[in-house]
């Protein structure tokens, strides 16, 4: 009987799934950054406040449909690693922790792009 092996190390397969598992991480890290991000200055030109939105805006759900797909492979490792990154990034840029002013007025905006919503 002859035995076949595999032209792939364990180390290596180890290696490419944890590069995954982080690029899928950082993915919705950047998805969480850029629902919280502050770019647009007052004062800027509606026309070109309108094209930095929509650009923003073509970006950030590009990014959130390449973790969605990646989630749908129904892997575990990959869900998790998107969990946590949506997590962290949440946790950096959407909440309170590292904000200056606590309680900002409710009419100032928090932020140049609309909530996420389905």
């Amino acid at each position: 009987m002859r035995r076949y092996s595999s032209p792939v190390g364990p180390v290596r397969v180890l290696k490419c799934t944890c590069y995954r598992w982080c690029s899928f991480s950082a993915l919705a890290i950047l998805v969480e950054w850029l629902s919280g991000t502050h770019l647009i200055r007052e004062g800027t030109n509606n026309v070109a406040a309108g094209m930095i939105q929509t650009v923003m805006h073509a970006i950030r759900v590009g990014l959130a449909y390449m973790v969605m797909l990646a989630v749908m492979s129904f892997n575990a490792g990959v869900f998790l690693a998107a969990l946590a990154g949506h997590t962290l990034g949440f946790f950096l840029f959407g909440s309170r922790v590292f904000k200056k002013k606590a309680g900002s007025p409710s009419y100032q905006k928090t932020s140049d792009l609309p909530p996420m919503s389905c």
